[in-house]
C-alpha cells in the first residue's frame, strides 16, 4: 500500500445500481435465508496487476463496512413508490459486514470473494467492482485524463445533437438513453460530471442513471430492475424445477412489484430459451425487455417477432439495449427499430470511462446460490459463467442450448 494519505472512494451507501436496491428488496420478501458466493473476474489484461490493489481494497472495504444509510437517504428511498416500508426500515439497520468479504492474491491476479447471506452479500458486487476501478486508475495521470474524458464528453453531445437532427426527426418515437456507466467509471468525480452534464446540455435525451446516489442528487430518474443474479437465485431452489426457473424468477417479480419496474432481462440462458418460457401472460406484464449479449438486431427481431406471434402491438413495449454500447451504435439500432417499438440505450464505459486509458473489463459474479452452482450461458460465449462444466452441460441439455 502505497504512503499517500487514505482517501474513501465511497461515501454514501446509496452509491449503487438501483437494481441492486429492487432485487434486494425483493429478495428479502422471498427468499431471505439465500446463502450465496460470489467471485470477481478481470476478463483482459490490465496495465499492472491488479493483485497490487489488495491492501488499498482491504482498507476501502474496512471504511465501506462502516457506513450507514442517512436519514434524508432513506427518505429518499421511501419516496420511489416501489420500495416498501419494512425494506427502508430493514436499512435502517443495515451495514455492510466484512466478515463476509475477503481480498487475497494468486499469481498476481486479485481474488475478491463475497459469501454468506445473500442479504449480505448481493449489494457487494457494485461497491467492488467502483473500488477497484478506481483505485486502479488512481495510478493515472488524474487531470490528463478528466480533461480527455471531458473533451470526449462534449465530443459526443455534439454528436447526438447532430444525430437527432439527422436521424431522430419526426420518428414514432424519440431517442432516449441513460447512464449505466457506474460499475465501469473512472472515478466518482468523473461519473458526477458525466450525469451533471448530460442531464443539464440534453434533457431531452438523456433520461437517468443507474447510480441511485447522483439521481437523487440530480433530481434524475434512477434506472433499472433485476439482473442476471436474480434469475441465478431460482436456479437453486429445491422448489423450483430447473427448467421452470426462468418463470420463477419472472413471476416472483411480478408479485413483487405488480406492475412496477417491467423491464425482463432476457439472456441468463439465451433468447431462444427465454422467449419459450415469455408467453403472453408475461408478455402482457413486462413492459420492457433489456438486451445484454449477443447480436443486438437479431436479438431484436426475435422480441418483434415473438410480440408479432402473440398478437401484441410492439408500439406499447420498448427493447432496451445495455451491451457495450457508444454513441454512433445506439443511434444505428434506434434507426433500425423505432419505426417499430419504443428503445432506450443504457450506455457505460463509453460515458463514464472514456478518457485515453483502457478501461478494465471487471466483474463480480454470483457462482453458487445454497450450495449450488448457479450458471449463465450467454449468447456471447465469452460471457458464459459456472465453475462447474457438469451443470453447464445439463443446463444445456435441459434447454435445448447446444451451440
Amino acid at each position: 500500500m502505497t504512503n499517500t494519505a487514505f482517501v474513501p472512494v465511497i461515501t454514501s451507501l446509496l452509491e449503487n445500481d438501483l437494481y441492486k436496491f429492487t432485487m434486494w428488496q425483493a429478495l428479502l420478501h422471498s427468499h431471505p435465508a439465500a446463502h450465496a458466493e460470489y467471485e470477481f473476474t478481470c476478463r483482459n489484461e490490465p496495465k499492472y496487476p491488479l493483485s497490487e490493489l489488495a491492501d488499498e481494497l482491504n482498507a476501502q472495504l474496512d471504511y465501506l463496512c462502516n457506513l450507514r444509510f442517512s436519514d434524508e437517504e432513506l427518505d429518499y428511498l421511501r419516496d420511489l413508490r416501489f420500495i416498501k416500508p419494512d425494506f427502508v426500515d430493514f436499512l435502517s439497520l443495515f451495514h455492510l459486514q466484512r466478515k463476509f468479504i475477503t481480498v487475497t492474491t494468486e499469481d498476481k491476479r486479485l481474488r475478491v470473494r463475497a459469501i454468506g447471506p445473500m442479504v449480505h452479500t448481493m449489494p457487494f458486487e457494485i461497491y467492488v467492482l467502483q473500488l477497484v476501478n478506481e483505485l486502479y486508475f488512481r495510478r493515472f495521470d488524474k487531470q490528463s485524463c478528466l480533461k480527455e474524458g471531458v473533451k470526449r464528453l462534449h465530443q459526443k453531445i455534439g454528436l447526438i445533437k447532430e444525430r437527432v437532427q439527422q436521424v431522430a426527426t419526426n420518428r414514432a418515437h424519440p431517442f432516449e438513453f441513460f447512464d449505466f456507466g457506474l460499475r465501469r467509471r473512472f472515478s466518482s468525480e468523473m461519473q458526477d460530471l458525466v450525469v451533471a452534464t448530460l442531464s443539464s446540455e440534453l434533457p431531452t435525451h438523456f433520461k437517468g442513471t443507474s447510480n441511485v446516489h447522483l439521481a437523487r442528487k440530480y433530481n434524475l430518474v434512477p434506472i433499472g430492475t433485476h439482473a442476471h443474479e436474480w434469475f441465478g437465485l431460482f436456479q437453486a431452489q429445491e422448489t423450483v424445477r430447473l427448467r421452470n426457473f426462468q418463470k420463477a424468477a419472472l413471476q416472483a417479480w411480478v408479485d413483487e412489484y405488480r406492475g412496477d419496474l417491467g423491464t425482463a432481462l432476457t439472456d441468463m440462458v439465451g433468447m431462444d430459451a427465454f422467449l419459450s418460457d415469455f408467453d403472453l401472460y408475461f408478455a402482457k406484464l413486462f413492459d420492457s425487455l433489456r438486451h445484454d449479449s449477443g447480436d443486438p438486431v437479431i436479438w431484436g427481431e426475435k422480441a418483434l417477432a415473438h410480440y408479432a406471434k402473440l398478437r401484441i402491438d410492439a408500439h406499447t413495449k420498448r427493447l432496451v439495449f445495455s451491451d457495450g454500447l457508444n454513441i454512433e451504435k445506439s443511434f444505428e439500432l434506434y434507426d433500425h427499430f423505432v419505426d417499430r417499438t419504443m428503445t432506450g440505450f443504457g450506455i457505460g464505459t463509453n460515458l463514464t470511462n472514456d478518457t485515453g486509458v483502457p478501461a478494465l473489463s471487471i466483474v463480480m459474479k454470483l457462482v453458487k446460490c445454497n450450495g449450488q452452482p448457479v450458471c449463465k450461458i450467454s449468447d456471447n460465449p465469452e460471457k458464459t459463467s459456472c465453475s462447474d462444466p457438469t451443470f453447464v452441460a445439463y443446463l444445456r441439455q435441459i434447454f435445448n442450448k447446444l451451440d
